[in-house]
């Protein structure tokens, strides 16, 4: 058995089928199958029940998965330490975020940053907050960009990053389009067009609407604003997005609308564990982060 074992045992698992996990290593499913047989016949035991449309852990695969998760964690934190000394200003940081952040400053940092540490790799990933935060705790990425604040404080080290009202945006021509303000009862009877499940604003927005005595009639979920807006534009619904969007809207097509208090956010964040080892690669993007953050980027709570 080696640590690769571990990390592939480990990905299945993660991806919740072989072939995902392929996909997620860039190798062929058959290595993967290979390989965990390999882990299944060295332990004397069947891990993974195969024979279902999603994989399933036997007893014994739930009491590999706890200590090869601990296992594989220590092996990354010591090969990240010898790379730092070995490979000095150079390294490789895994940064998982959301899809919205596409309209914030990030774009710009990110390209500062890859001139000033061009020897330093960054690999980001696509997804809604609730994976990212998985895939720090889990190890899978470094740091995360996150839409709302976590609530596991004990686990994660937090940066705030934005803190932006959401709009409910509506097509010129729909009765609401001519009102400043909106109150969220006002959307009992409308269509939302919601963010997909894995993103935290969508808990959010679901727990608006109920606070406000009522299910929202979802019509679709998606983790494209672009599908959105476009959505609102062709008349078969209403959404939400941050103000910092709403603004380079087309006036034609989209007509977005301030909530009144209490306020739904935006609030964008930087977050990592506290207790894993920070490779220089993500102390040196930390770093830049922070000293690139002042109080003006940050918008004040206004509720």
């Amino acid at each position: 058995m080696n640590i690769t074992h571990l990390e592939y045992f480990l990905e299945v698992v993660r991806q919740g089928s072989f072939s995902k996990a392929a996909a997620a290593l860039h190798v062929t499913q058959p290595s993967i199958s290979k390989m965990i047989q390999s882990l299944e016949d060295e332990l004397g035991a069947t891990l993974i029940i195969r024979n279902a449309k999603q994989i399933e852990l036997t007893d014994a695969g739930k009491v590999i998965l706890a200590q090869a998760q601990q296992i594989v964690e220590r092996f990354q934190n010591l090969t990240a330490e010898l790379d730092d000394i070995v490979h000095l200003k150079k390294g490789k940081i895994r940064i998982g975020l959301p899809h919205i952040t596409g309209s914030t400053v990030l774009p710009r940092m990110l390209g500062e940053f890859n001139q000033r540490f061009p020897n330093i790799q960054i690999q980001l990933f696509e997804f809604g907050s609730k994976k990212i935060q998985s895939g720090v705790q889990e190890g899978s990425l470094d740091i995360g960009i996150v839409c709302t604040l976590p609530a596991k404080t004990d686990i994660f080290a937090v940066v705030p990053l934005l803190k932006d009202p959401l709009r409910v945006i509506v097509h010129p021509g729909h009765p609401l389009a001519q009102k400043q303000t909106i109150r969220f009862t006002e959307l009992a009877n409308e269509s939302f067009v919601m963010y997909s499940e894995d993103f935290s604003l969508f808990d959010c927005i679901l727990d608006r609407c109920r606070a406000a005595g009522f299910e929202p009639k979802i019509i679709c979920q998606t983790a494209q604003r672009e599908f959105m807006t476009q959505m609102v534009a062709a008349k078969l619904g209403i959404a939400l997005l941050p103000s910092a969007i709403c603004d380079g809207l087309d006036p034609r097509e989209i007509v977005p609308i301030a909530i009144e208090d209490p306020q739904i956010y935006l609030e964008l964040a930087m977050i990592w564990r506290k207790d894993r080892y920070i490779s220089f690669a993500a102390r040196s993007w930390l770093d830049f982060t922070a000293s690139r953050l002042t109080p003006a980027a940050i918008v004040p709570n206004v509720s």
